[in-house]
C-alpha cells in the first residue's frame, strides 16, 4: 500500500473518551472509529488485522478437518425460547420485531442454531463425529460497555460446535479443539493461562477459559505459584485449614450498635476470621440465610449451582420479616429460615455470630450449637489461600476472556431432540461441544501485552503490513527505487507500506510506530552511500543493511519471527 493516495490517518494525542491502551492506540492509529457507545467500524488497516487474525484461527481450525459455515444474524425469538434462553440472556439479547409482528432476536449465540443444523444430517451413529464452525457477527446489549473491543455491543466471533456419539467421543473431539486453541494463540504471541470456569448460561459440565494475562482484564485468575492450577474466581476453590483450638462453651453477648462484621469484631476485640457473617438473600421467592467466615466474599455463582436457583437477590424486609432474623444480628442458632454453611465452617471453632436479637451476639459458636440444611462452597478465594491441588499458596492476575471451550453433553440435543440410533438400534441424544473465541478482544489483548510510549508492537503474523518503507530522500533514483522495492515486496507476498506522504521525517517514523509495523525501512540519506536503514520494531534496534541484501534480509526476519 502506498500511502500518498490512500485512506490513512492517525492521531497525535490520547482518546479522551477510550478507558483502555488498546482502545486509545486503535482510535488514534486510525484502526477503528466509535460509532456508539459499545459500537466501532474497523477502518482499513484494522480490518486487515481483523481479517490476519480469523485466518490464524482458520487454518487451526481446518487443520482439525471442522468445516466453516455461516449462521443469520437475525433470529427469530422461539428458537431461543425452545431451550429456555430469552430468560437466561434477559435484557442482553437485542430484541426487535419484523413487520408481520413476529418476535425476533440479534443473536447473542447460536448453539440452537447448530443443533437445528446438525439434525438435518444425524440418523445414525455412523454420521458422527463431526465440527462445524462460522466466524460472524454475535450481539449482546451490555450494560457497560467499556475498554474498547474489550466489552462491545456488537462484536466477531468464531464459535464451534462438535456432535458425537457419547461422552468418551466427545472427550476426543473435546481435546482436539482445545490443542487447535493453544496453537492459535501460541501463534499470536499471547501470553495466556487455561482456567476452569463457570459454565454459565451455556450449561454443560465442563467450562475452560483461554485468558490472556493483562492488568486491564475484568476476570481474576486464581493461580498457584508451585503447580498448574487455574481457575476463574467465580470457580476457585481452596484448601481450608483445620482449627486446633479447644472448643469452649457458647455464650451470649452484647453488641450494642455492632451491626456490621468490622463493628461486631472491633467491640469484641476478635479478628473478623473468628465471626461468621449472614447473607440475607431471596433465593427464587424463597428466604435463605447463607453463612461464610466474616472476612471471605460471598460468590452468588457458586451459591445458584448449589442450590440449582435460576436468581439470587437480596431479601426485601417483608420476605426477611417472615423468619426471625434480624438484620445486622442474624444468625444460624435458633433460625427459623432455610440454613446454608460455607463448608469453611466446618472446620472453625469458638467463632461468633449473630443471635437473632437486637444488640446481641453468640461468641464461642461450633456448628454443634445448630442445624443447618445445606452445606457447599460458596465463598471467593483470596489471595495466600491454600492450593487446592497441590498445598501451594494461590496468587491472583487480571485476564481478558480471549477462547472458551464447554462440554455442552446432552443439554441442547434433550430440548432440540436431536437424537440418533446406536449400532443396536436404540435412539440416543448426541453428545455436544461448544468452542468460541473472540476475535475482536484478541486485538485487543494483543496490544495491552505489546505496547510502549510511542504505540503498538504488532506481532508479525497479525500486523496489517509486515514491512514499512519510509522514504525521506526526495530525490529521483531513492523514490523510483522505494517504489521498486515495495513493488518487488509485494510480488513476494510480504505485506509492504511505502510512505510516500509529503511530510516531516520525523511524522512518517512516529506514525510507522504507533501502528506497530514490526519492521521499518528508512530510504534516506545514507541511501546515497548504498545503505539502508532498518528498525525492528520490537526491539528498538537500528542497524544498516546494502540495497543489494535487503530482500533475502527481510525474507529471513519474517521467517524468523513467523516460525
Amino acid at each position: 500500500m502506498k500511502l500518498k493516495n490512500s485512506f490513512f490517518y492517525t492521531l497525535r494525542e490520547d482518546v479522551k473518551d477510550e478507558e483502555s491502551i488498546s482502545g486509545s492506540l486503535l482510535v488514534r492509529s486510525g484502526m477503528i472509529k466509535k460509532t456508539s457507545t459499545g459500537i466501532y467500524m474497523f477502518l482499513p488497516l484494522g480490518l486487515r488485522i481483523i481479517d490476519n487474525i480469523k485466518q490464524i484461527v482458520r487454518e487451526e481450525m481446518d487443520k482439525t478437518e471442522a468445516q466453516e459455515m455461516l449462521m443469520p444474524s437475525l433470529i427469530a425469538s422461539e428458537v431461543y425460547g425452545s431451550c429456555g434462553r430469552l430468560e437466561a440472556f434477559g435484557d442482553s439479547m437485542f430484541k426487535l420485531k419484523d413487520r408481520a409482528n413476529r418476535d425476533m432476536v440479534l443473536g447473542p449465540t447460536h448453539e440452537e442454531l447448530f443443533t437445528i443444523a446438525a439434525k438435518s444430517m444425524i440418523r445414525s451413529y455412523r454420521h458422527m463425529p463431526f465440527t462445524l464452525y462460522q466466524i460472524g457477527d454475535k450481539f449482546r446489549d451490555e450494560a457497560r460497555p467499556r475498554f474498547g473491543l474489550i466489552r462491545v455491543k456488537e462484536f466477531f466471533m468464531k464459535d464451534a460446535y462438535s456432535f458425537d456419539k457419547d461422552e468418551a467421543s466427545l472427550d476426543i473431539s473435546y481435546k482436539r479443539i482445545y490443542d487447535a486453541y493453544i496453537n492459535i494463540f501460541d501463534r499470536m504471541g499471547i501470553d495466556y493461562k487455561i482456567v476452569r470456569a463457570d459454565t454459565g448460561a451455556m450449561g454443560g459440565s465442563l467450562s475452560e477459559e483461554f485468558q490472556a494475562v493483562t492488568d486491564i482484564g475484568e476476570d481474576n485468575l486464581v493461580l498457584c505459584d508451585h503447580c498448574d492450577y487455574a481457575s476463574n474466581l467465580e470457580v476457585s476453590n481452596y484448601q481450608i485449614a483445620d482449627c486446633n483450638e479447644d472448643k469452649q462453651s457458647l455464650e451470649l453477648v452484647k453488641t450494642p450498635e455492632s451491626k456490621t462484621i468490622e463493628e461486631v469484631a472491633a467491640y469484641l476485640n476478635i479478628p473478623t476470621s473468628k465471626t461468621v457473617k449472614a447473607m440475607l438473600m431471596n433465593v427464587d421467592g424463597e428466604l435463605v440465610v447463607f453463612f461464610l467466615r466474616g472476612d471471605r466474599t460471598f460468590n452468588e455463582s457458586k451459591a445458584c449451582k448449589l442450590l440449582n436457583a435460576r436468581e439470587i437477590t437480596f431479601a426485601s424486609d417483608d420476605l426477611i420479616a417472615s423468619s426471625n432474623a434480624v438484620p445486622g444480628f442474624t444468625g444460624p442458632i435458633s433460625l427459623n429460615a432455610k440454613k446454608v454453611l460455607d463448608s469453611e465452617i466446618l472446620h472453625m471453632k469458638n467463632f461468633c455470630v449473630g443471635a437473632n436479637r437486637e444488640g446481641y451476639h453468640y461468641i464461642n459458636a461450633n456448628t454443634e450449637d445448630f442445624e443447618y440444611d445445606l452445606i457447599g462452597n460458596i465463598t471467593d478465594a483470596v489471595e495466600g489461600d491454600i492450593c487446592p491441588k497441590c498445598g501451594g499458596t494461590l496468587y491472583f492476575k487480571r485476564g481478558i476472556e480471549i477462547g472458551n471451550t464447554f462440554k455442552l453433553g446432552t443439554k441442547y440435543s434433550e430440548k432440540l431432540n436431536l437424537i440418533y440410533l446406536d449400532e443396536n438400534n436404540t435412539e440416543k441424544y448426541v453428545w455436544m461441544g461448544c468452542y468460541g473465541i473472540g476475535i475482536g478482544r484478541i486485538l485487543a489483548a494483543i496490544i495491552e501485552q505489546n505496547n510502549d510510549e510511542h504505540g503498538m508492537i504488532l506481532p508479525m503474523n497479525i500486523a496489517p503490513y509486515k514491512v514499512a518503507i519510509v522514504l525521506i530522500n526526495d530525490s529521483d533514483n531513492a523514490v523510483s527505487y522505494a517504489n521498486n522495492l515495495h513493488d518487488e515486496l509485494e510480488k513476494r507476498k510480504i505485506p509492504t507500506i511505502l510512505d510516500d506522504r509529503d511530510e516531516r521525517a520525523g511524522v512518517k517514523f512516529n506514525d510507522m510506530d504507533l501502528i506497530g509495523i514490526p519492521i521499518r525501512i528508512t530510504v534516506g540519506k545514507k541511501f546515497n552511500d548504498d545503505l539502508l536503514e532498518i528498525k525492528i520494531r520490537k526491539t528498538s534496534e537500528v542497524y544498516d543493511v546494502s540495497p543489494d541484501n535487503i530482500i533475502s534480509h527481510i525474507s529471513d526476519l519474517i521467517e524468523k519471527e513467523t516460525k
